[in-house]
């Protein structure tokens, strides 16, 4: 993990992405959806970083976003120093080398009319344009790497399970050796077991990159990452040290995704907090904290002012007027 005093791998500031909303036929006032709004960290090269939250919070087009596979609205992306934001089309595509993606649907990932070797090929034949034997060594070397029998380097996906095809598609992203991975819920769409296989696989491969590692689930969280940062409606509330932050939650929406994670022992059941209410539409967000109209804390200064993500103490960071388990 890179010292404090380097510059980070990857630092994002003020991101937004909003996409605009059909409005009624009688308002000249433009909606737009804000889906992200607003999100700023840090990532050291090696790190990883966990983003939790309920669906619809922003997460995907977060990481998307990062890699420009949507364009932000506004805001910044520095890669190793770089203005990832700025880079015009044809600089885009060489960088893309070094920032990929694994996808959360390991079945529409993947092109059916392609057998795997020229899927895993594919960003070799894009980036590289290897000679044909050297590419076909990469593409089997790339196979192995990630638990997959070269005799079916010209087999097409049908013939695979959802683990497998998930392993072809970590294949395809790492074949060019990139920095920073964005994980989108790589192993949501798999059976608990294969779940395991994928998520072992991709801790193998912590220490060639950074990884964005965005789940609904916090036990999976916990397990691969170093930091992890909580969003709720395009917002950043929470983000902290894996260990600090379940030790020591300080947002009451991280309190409550923390209640709700199942324990297997009697004995030890905590308390399940149940959010009132449902998500507010990111079309139309509540005035000040966007997570006042659900909270069990709130107060007035709750709806009137936006909390800043602030440092609370040992690099724990919680956007709250009345954050919980604070430092003495």
């Amino acid at each position: 993990m890179s010292e404090e005093n380097k510059t980070p791998l990857l630092e994002v500031k003020d991101l937004k992405k909003w996409f605009p909303a059909k409005s009624s036929p009688f308002s000249k006032e433009k909606v737009f959806i804000k889906a992200v709004d607003g999100v700023s960290f840090t990532l050291n090269a090696g790190e990883t970083l966990g983003v939790v939250g309920e669906s619809g919070c922003g997460k995907s087009t977060m990481g998307r976003s990062v890699l420009r596979l949507l364009e932000p609205t506004d805001g910044q992306v520095l890669f190793e120093g770089k203005d990832y934001t700025a880079l015009k089309s044809s600089e885009l595509a060489k960088s893309r080398s070094d920032l990929q993606i694994i996808f959360q649907d390991p079945y529409a990932s993947l092109d059916p009319r392609m057998t795997i070797g020229d899927i895993i090929g594919e960003p070799l034949d894009i980036q590289l344009k290897l000679p044909t034997k050297e590419r076909m060594e990469r593409v089997l070397k790339t196979m192995e790497r990630v638990g997959l029998n070269t005799r079916y380097v010209n087999r097409y996906p049908h013939e695979f399970s959802g683990g497998q095809r998930q392993r072809i598609g970590i294949a395809r992203a790492i074949v060019l050796g990139p920095k920073l991975m964005v994980c989108d819920e790589p192993v949501s769409a798999l059976d608990v077991s294969v779940q395991a296989q994928v998520l072992n696989l991709l801790m193998d491969l912590q220490k060639d990159m950074a990884y964005i590692f965005i789940s609904h689930d916090l036990s999976v969280i916990k397990h691969i990452s170093d930091r992890i940062m909580v969003m709720y409606l395009g917002h950043v509330v929470e983000l902290a040290d894996k260990d600090d932050l379940y030790k020591r939650t300080m947002h009451p929406y991280t309190t409550a995704l923390l209640s709700a994670i199942p324990v297997p022992d009697r004995k030890h059941k905590k308390e399940k907090i149940v959010l009132e209410g449902d998500l507010p539409s990111p079309a139309n967000p509540p005035s000040g904290c966007v997570f006042h109209t659900r909270c069990y804390k709130a107060q007035e200064i709750c709806k009137t002012q936006v909390p800043e993500l602030r440092d609370c103490g040992n690099g724990h960071c919680c956007a709250c007027h009345f954050p919980e388990n604070q430092p003495e």
